[in-house]
């Protein structure tokens, strides 16, 4: 049974041009889906449409059979779902510990630690963390939340190469220990191989496979 579900959704943009065009797909828990395709494709916008970040043009969009239009956005973004963005989107001011407890009611420093930061790192205002180091407080941040569904966009892509494929066990770990719905915009192929299903934006649809 899915989890979150779009019907016919279309979403413009540019003067009216569609980016979206009459998208239906649903999204199950306990899987991790892969988002692919060419870059102004509308992935994020996608993503952001799932979040309840933005709203469509036209076309439905379902969290556990309930339209989204029907329930408070800010109540879905708080409790249903949880981002990882490619801007990180941390509050600059914060430690990583103390951008964590604004999401989360359980510890900090355990998924902190498992995504390679120290107890020294997790304590300094996350301006003083490299990218990737913040790339993995955001990670932490998802990860934390008692949210059912994660999103993210472009998760791996400010890390090396052994911390992305780290990542991608961990969010293959959400999904399938976890029982979270976990749904990653992506370029690489390789998270892609990993992923439960793979969903291929197209001229402004969704097809099935790499």
């Amino acid at each position: 049974m899915s989890i979150m579900k779009t019907e016919n959704l279309t979403y413009l943009y540019r003067l009216g041009k569609p980016i979206l065009k009459g998208v239906t797909t649903e999204f199950e828990a306990g899987k991790l889906y892969a988002i692919l395709g060419p870059s102004g494709c509308g992935k994020t916008t996608f993503l952001s449409l799932l979040g309840g970040l933005d709203v469509p043009a036209m076309g439905k969009i379902f969290f556990n059979e309930e339209e989204l239009k029907q329930v408070d956005l800010v109540k879905h973004r708080k409790e249903h779902v949880s981002f990882i963005f490619q801007s990180f989107n941390l509050i600059d001011y914060m430690t990583p510990i103390e951008n964590i407890a604004l999401t989360s009611r359980l510890p900090a420093m355990p998924v902190l630690e498992k995504l390679g930061l120290t107890k020294d790192e997790a304590k300094r205002n996350v301006l003083n963390l490299s990218g990737g180091q913040q790339q993995r407080v955001a990670i932490a941040r998802a990860l934390a939340s008692e949210a059912p569904v994660i999103l993210a966009d472009e998760p791996t892509g400010n890390l090396d190469e052994d911390t992305a494929s780290e990542i991608v066990e961990i969010l293959k770990q959400s999904a399938h220990q976890m029982n979270k719905c976990v749904v990653v915009v992506t370029h690489s192929n390789e998270l892609a191989r990993q992923a439960d299903v793979v969903l291929k934006l197209r001229k402004g649809n969704i097809v099935n496979g790499l």
